[in-house]
């Protein structure tokens, strides 16, 4: 970061930030009632998902690229994957979850969805781990967008899969990669028992910023998020 940058930043106290980010959601058009509802069920349960911030970032890459095929690696309880069945009629979503309350909720969420009006057929549930199920994958079933919101500590072993997948001018969004901010400090100064997931994110970031084929910008926006541009070849190079 320029030192500009740290000086803007360091002037920026916590009210203030909390106030830029309230201002942000009221520029925000919204979503449905339903996916509204979705939403407010799921922080009642405690089930993590998408932030409002990360909501926005996914809505401006969704709405740029319109996007057919859709890969989500981490289902949760649904609410992305019927997020993203509103941005394209056409696009087809594949989403990966292991945990067997999530997968039920889930689908749970997609009746109600259907009940609702949306397409949910277009929603095509994989049961299992993330990691085994992409290595299942053909590489021409590869993705114009992938979400990334799997287990951190498997991001590192994800990523050749998610790579292969991911068609020359596609998007990858991975999300929380701050992971709290527990990557930020050096290895002896974080505990023990969160060393590994701050060498593997670590490790993650360093990989997917310093890949040739691909571009990345990370962003602040929610626990930290990260989008890769896989390159287009020119000149069959």
């Amino acid at each position: 970061m320029e030192q500009q940058d740290r000086e803007l930043y360091s002037d920026i106290d916590e009210t203030t930030k909390e106030r830029i980010l309230t201002f942000m959601d009221s520029m925000d058009d919204g979503m449905t009632p339903f996916l509204r509802e979705r939403q407010e069920e799921a922080l009642k349960d405690n089930v993590p998902i998408i932030r409002g911030s990360t909501q926005r970032i996914l809505r401006f890459f969704l709405a740029m690229t319109k996007p057919k095929k859709i890969l989500e690696i981490g289902t949760a309880t649904g609410f992305s994957a019927l997020y993203f069945l509103t941005f394209d009629p056409e696009a087809q979503i594949t989403t990966i979850e292991k945990d067997e309350e999530r997968i039920r909720k889930a689908k749970e969420n997609f009746a109600l969805g259907k009940k609702a009006g949306l397409d949910t057929g277009r929603i095509h549930q994989i049961e299992g781990d993330a990691l085994e199920a992409l290595k299942e994958m053909k590489e021409d079933e590869s993705f114009d967008f992938i979400f990334l919101d799997a287990a951190k500590g498997q991001y590192p072993a994800c990523w050749p899969e998610v790579k292969r997948l991911l068609k020359e001018g596609g998007i990858l969004v991975s999300d929380d990669v701050l992971s709290g901010g527990v990557v930020l400090p050096s290895r002896f100064a974080v505990p023990h028992r969160e060393r590994t997931i701050h060498q593997r994110m670590r490790d993650y970031l360093y990989t997917i910023t310093h890949d040739g084929d691909c571009e990345t910008l990370l962003l602040q926006e929610g626990d930290g998020t990260a989008v890769t541009f896989r390159k287009r070849k020119t000149n069959g190079i």
